[in-house]
């Protein structure tokens, strides 16, 4: 017997070295970059109606939030301070 989903669950989770938190409640399901608010949502009625421009498109936010991860954990190039001579 399972057990009936009634309030948030989350769990974090590690993609190529990136931190999120997965977000599992009974209307669906939200991914979200540790520490961030927004992230990406799929509603459980969505994912189950099979749409497949949803999963397309699903997948190419995904590759572009995950590319922006990663320049974020990234040091940014500083110039290098020129000293007194």
């Amino acid at each position: 017997m399972t057990t009936r989903l009634e309030g948030p669950l989350k769990r974090e989770i590690d993609v190529d070295g990136v931190p999120y938190t997965l977000t599992i409640t009974p209307d669906g399901m939200t991914l979200t970059l540790k520490g961030r608010r927004k992230g990406f949502e799929v509603r459980w009625r969505d994912l189950v109606s099979g749409e497949a421009a949803l999963a397309t498109a699903l997948n190419a936010s995904l590759t572009a939030r995950l590319g922006a991860a990663r320049a974020e954990r990234e040091p940014a190039a500083t110039p290098r301070k020129r000293g007194r001579r």
